[in-house]
């Protein structure tokens, strides 16, 4: 096998390639999708049955478990799908590509999306250079999703070319005959081979080559096909490599049902195997338990005859060849409805432990900050409302985790004030805040789409009082992510210009800083249980709001004489400015937020 250099930097500009389709895709789906397409979404995947069912379509229709999977790891690092919706996806996935295996097996036809990757990216350039950001974003999401199936198909272009090699293999068959440890060899031979040529359909070539050689048994050759699941999921642990923790989450979902399903599997894989070769016949479709047999008495009953059939030196009507014909289509059948039960059967126990799924990814994949956390709802979905009265309480709960997921933001801002300007610290914060300003746009409208819903319901005069509060205060808290991305968008200036500040002016942006951080994490205190406010607590709140608003005159009276004996140079001191109204500002949208409380909510008197 030639396999050059050349080739190998070309795999590795495959994978860059995929890589960064799988970002550019998933940064366009962001900034164009907004919550349509999460609502959209949401309702194909309202329960775990109607996720499996919407991942199962997917991959029936594009034929490509790993496609489908890492469109799913883009989604959920765009925020767009939650992690429990994308377990039952994933699980879905994995009995869509049996289907994908019985339509090749069936009609040798495959659809090979990166044909339409060329004409796609004609499409999407013009959009590109559109006015309208949302068009542009439209591009950006094609180009990126045209890049991706393009490295898809580029990495399976340059592994090395095994299926054409099997010789490779020959050694494999001196661990053929070790008992239950052949089991684990050959299953870890799956996993590789999978891994390297990033294809399971080619793996099930190369184990029907090693069959049709007398290499294996049928049952090796299940637990070839049995680990070729688990090498599958490389794919997308490889496209989770450029998310955020939510999407490697995702990715260590898809690998860990895989690996479940194969411990269960392994359990019971004699009887199991047995059981599928017995199907296979009972369905008319012979023993594939038998070429084993019938190869191995040839090559020792008439090893020169063996040897003619592998060289292609005998006439192709000979009896011999039609006969290992038929009983490779019985070995290659009884494989895909292997595949086919195993995960049928893994689905149906699997299905039920989603939750159980989204707790053990949290553990292995743990947030480094708790700003990394999934930004979503917890409290109100896209189905049916019950009573509306009870749903206020839910849109209540829901606003106090918005609150307490902005509120993260104005700390990020602090520390964007005292990181390395230029550095990739710098951009990758700055980076973070723009995704969290983002969704916090689409989080208030998805509350909002909520509140107005519970609003055509039937509710008292308080109730509808409280709804009209409810969305003045969402606006505020969006207001208030807008501030902090707005601290990212000064700073950002203050580079261009290469201005810097002082300590002194590090040192008042920090104390304001706190008098911010402290008003909102008031706020939020109040909204997390906002049917228990103490007035103590409103109180406590205006004397902040009048501390912070008392630091910024202070401020800006000393800013014209700071400048003028020289303690900073102009430039700075309109940057410096603009960070105190900047903050000034927060604290505003805080106490419009403490006033809704205080005129529409219990407020308890000590």
């Amino acid at each position: 096998m030639d396999y050059s250099i050349l080739d190998f930097l070309s795999l590795l500009g495959a994978v860059g390639l995929f890589l960064y389709g799988m970002k550019v895709m998933s940064e366009g789906l962001q900034k164009a999708a907004g919550d349509r397409l999460r609502n959209i979404l949401g309702a194909m995947t309202r329960n775990r049955f109607s996720g499996l069912m919407t991942g199962f379509g997917i991959t029936a229709l594009i034929q490509s478990s790993s496609a489908s999977t890492v469109m799913v790891v883009s989604f959920v690092n765009a925020g767009l799908m939650t992690l429990a919706q994308s377990m039952a996806v994933i699980m879905g996935a994995n009995v869509g590509t049996t289907f994908t295996a019985w339509v090749i097996a069936l009609f040798g036809f495959k659809v090979d999306v990166s044909i339409f990757v060329l004409p796609l990216i004609g499409c999407a350039i013009p959009l590109l250079f559109s006015k309208k950001g949302k068009t542009k974003s439209i591009g950006e999401f094609i180009i990126g999703f045209s890049f991706l199936f393009m490295g898809l198909s580029m990495i399976s272009k340059y592994v090395p070319d095994l299926q054409s090699n099997p010789e490779i293999f020959a050694y494999l068959r001196r661990y053929a005959s070790l008992g239950y440890w052949s089991v684990i060899i050959f299953l870890l031979v799956g996993l590789v081979l999978t891994i390297i040529i990033q294809s399971s359909a080619a793996t099930f070539a190369i184990v029907l080559i090693m069959c049709t050689k007398g290499w294996i048994t049928f049952d090796l050759a299940c637990a070839v096909v049995l680990g070729s699941n688990i090498g599958t999921t490389i794919t997308p642990m490889l496209a989770a490599m450029s998310g955020n923790v939510a999407a490697k989450r995702t990715a260590m979902g898809h690998l860990l049902f895989n690996v479940l399903g194969t411990i269960w599997c392994l359990c019971v894989f004699v009887p199991f195997a047995s059981f599928n070769a017995w199907l296979t016949e009972e369905i008319g479709q012979g023993n594939p338990e038998a070429l084993y047999g019938f190869v191995s008495n040839l090559e020792v009953s008439n090893p020169d005859l063996y040897n003619h059939l592998f060289d292609n030196s005998l006439p192709e009507g000979h009896d011999v060849i039609k006969q290992i014909g038929v009983m490779q289509t019985s070995v290659s059948f009884g494989l895909s409805i292997f595949h086919t039960t195993f995960n049928i059967v893994n689905v149906l126990i699997m299905i039920w432990f989603c939750n159980l799924y989204v707790k053990i990814v949290e553990k292995l994949v743990p947030a480094k900050h708790k700003e990394e956390e999934e930004f979503s709802l917890k409290f109100i979905s896209s189905g049916i409302l019950s009573a509306s009265e009870l749903n206020i309480a839910q849109a209540e709960k829901e606003i106090g985790v918005y609150a307490e997921r902005v509120s993260r933001m104005i700390k990020m801002g602090q520390d964007l004030v005292h990181t390395k300007e230029k550095s990739e610290e710098f951009t990758q914060l700055l980076s973070r805040i723009e995704k969290y300003e983002d969704i916090s746009d689409r989080m208030e409208i998805e509350i909002a789409n909520y509140l107005n819903r519970v609003a055509q319901g039937r509710l008292s005069d308080e109730g509808k009082l409280r709804v009209a509060a409810m969305l003045g205060i969402i606006s505020e808290i969006e207001s208030i992510a807008d501030c902090c991305y707005g601290i990212g968008k000064i700073l950002t200036r203050k580079i261009e210009s290469n201005v810097q500040f002082n300590e002194e002016i590090y040192t008042n942006i920090d104390v304001l800083f706190k008098y911010v951080e402290q008003a909102a994490d008031m706020m939020v205190q109040m909204l997390v249980d906002v049917e228990n406010v103490q007035e103590r607590a409103i109180i406590d709140s205006y004397n902040k709001e009048r501390e912070i608003n008392n630091l910024r005159n202070q401020y800006r009276a000393a800013n014209v004489p700071n400048i003028n004996e020289h303690h900073y140079e102009y430039q700075a001191g309109i940057y410096y400015m603009d960070m105190v109204g900047n903050l000034e500002k927060t604290g505003d949208y805080i106490i419009n937020v403490v006033d809704a409380i205080k005129d529409q909510f219990h407020v308890k008197k000590k």
